[in-house]
């Protein structure tokens, strides 16, 4: 047994333990969820997307870029730009969406910071529409460009309308750190990662503030379908080592943190003061 296997159990029951509940009654709000990537809203929240669909919720997708950057050295852009796009729509039906509530931006995968302006007006837009009651979209420290523009891109948009829905932050790349995560790259990444986790509060930052919590163990298995979906991001395409996958991260370590028993967020009811993106 790793000696980190009993600080993770001491992690995962007090994050159990310390959350709040999500109240029942939420699971039939209407909901939007924005993701940076094709496979983003499965991980960070895939389960209490299932759940609200069982209670009748009307949930939209909002995928903002086009995901054509995470294996383009093995692959042209086009191509994965595509497929993506169809996965996104296969994982989205698992979840119990149709195709028609999955909306994609296509945004450049990487460079969604260049497009910011036009972003917020799209999102805006979107908002006033759909006027969900929750949003659901990347917590603000996520260290992937993308992830963080994506959570201020919502908040600038949600100043600009009358809207006030409560935004529950979802960890994806914030869980890659001690104790849930060791590095890949052997001592000298297990080193980064170590330091990596000092700067952020040797996780508790994870533990103290991502506070709802969310039980999906009745549809852990659905959602791992759902992930099965993504296949560029779960299988190799091409018999090539180079084409990483999310359980070639950490040894399995990492994907492992998004099939728990309780998908964890952070909860706020206004719009974060202004940010430059």
């Amino acid at each position: 047994m790793s000696w980190r296997t009993p600080i993770c159990q001491l992690y995962r029951f007090g994050m159990q333990h310390l959350s709040q509940p999500y109240a029942e009654t939420n699971l039939s709000k209407p909901t939007m969820v924005f993701s940076p990537h094709q496979d983003d809203e499965t991980l960070g929240c895939g389960g209490t997307l299932i759940r609200k669909k069982q209670a009748g919720a009307v949930v939209k997708i909002v995928f903002m870029t086009d995901g054509c950057k995470s294996h383009a050295h093995l692959i042209p852009e086009a191509d994965l730009r595509a497929i993506r796009a169809q996965e996104a729509i296969a994982a989205a039906q698992v979840l119990g969406l149709a195709p028609e509530d999955v909306i994609a931006l296509n945004f450049t995968d990487g460079a969604l910071q260049e497009s910011q302006a036009e972003a917020i007006q799209v999102v805006r837009s979107l908002l006033e529409i759909h006027r969900p009651e929750e949003i659901f979209l990347p917590c603000r420290e996520e260290p992937p460009a993308d992830h963080a523009v994506t959570y201020w891109i919502v908040q600038a948009a949600l100043r600009q309308t009358s809207l006030q829905p409560t935004l529950y932050e979802y960890p994806i790349w914030v869980w890659d750190q001690y104790p849930w995560t060791t590095g890949i790259l052997g001592p000298q990444g297990k080193l980064a990662k170590l330091k990596i986790t000092l700067s952020r509060g040797l996780g508790l930052p994870l533990l103290m503030q991502f506070r709802a919590a969310v039980p999906i163990q009745s549809v852990r298995d659905q959602k791992q379908t759902a992930l099965a979906q993504h296949r560029s991001q779960m299988q190799r395409l091409i018999p090539s080592d180079s084409w990483t996958t999310l359980g070639d991260l950490s040894h399995g370590e990492f994907l492992q943190c998004f099939l728990q028993n309780y998908e964890f967020f952070r909860v706020s009811r206004s719009a974060a003061p202004a940010h430059p993106v």
